[in-house]
């Protein structure tokens, strides 16, 4: 267990003024959230927090990440286009994802039934991992996104869609921007600072 997963569970992500408030949207999914802890608990992923969520790596590899929205939580896995789901219970989180897949949750009596389901995807991203599969996604920019792009996809409705509307050469000039940062902090802090010129559909210079 890590003791920040604690604090979160108990404040939220505290990136906005309700942390650590009744308000703040983590407690109304607390119960669902521990239990898919529990889960995560019982395999040889390592518990980590980053950008604020619960993540789960291997060996240093990002692998599945909880995550909270107003009207559901998530369990998030970042190389679910690769996770078998003949039940079809996995989601794109947005209309332009290519890799990332979400097991959604609405309310805590999805949790029982869908437990076998859960420990299935679970176990199927550890052995995705372990094998270091790739996922072939090739976009117009020929660059990669960066995770925490991806998950600011994840937390921030119609930012995903907004991206993928630019035109290739913006979307390029964002990318570089974007990953020319060495440190995942300053990475997360240019993406942040930019989301309302992406969100109005303008380029870095426009």
């Amino acid at each position: 267990m890590n003791p920040q997963v604690d604090r979160f569970l108990l404040e939220g992500c505290m990136r906005c003024p309700k942390g650590a408030t009744p308000a703040c949207k983590v407690h109304r999914w607390t119960a669902i959230l521990e239990k898919l802890r529990q889960f995560l608990l019982e395999t040889d992923l390592v518990e980590d927090r980053k950008w604020g969520m619960p993540t789960y790596t291997l060996n240093g590899k990002n692998v599945i990440m909880l995550g909270v929205f107003n009207e559901s939580c998530v369990l998030s896995f970042l190389k679910g286009i690769l996770i078998e789901d003949p039940e079809g219970l996995l989601e794109f989180p947005g209309p332009s994802s290519q890799q990332a897949k979400v097991l959604r949750f609405t309310g805590i009596e999805q949790v029982d039934p869908w437990e076998k389901s859960i420990q299935n995807f679970i176990q199927q991203a550890i052995d995705i991992e372990k094998k270091g599969k790739k996922v072939d996604t090739p976009r117009q920019t020929g660059l990669e996104i960066p995770e925490e792009l991806t998950q600011k996809f994840e937390e921030q409705e119609g930012l995903e869609k907004a991206f993928f509307a630019l035109t290739p050469g913006r979307q390029r000039g964002y990318l570089l921007h974007f990953t020319g940062a060495k440190q995942s902090a300053t990475r997360l802090s240019r993406i942040e600072k930019l989301i309302p010129k992406i969100l109005e559909g303008k380029g870095m210079l426009d």
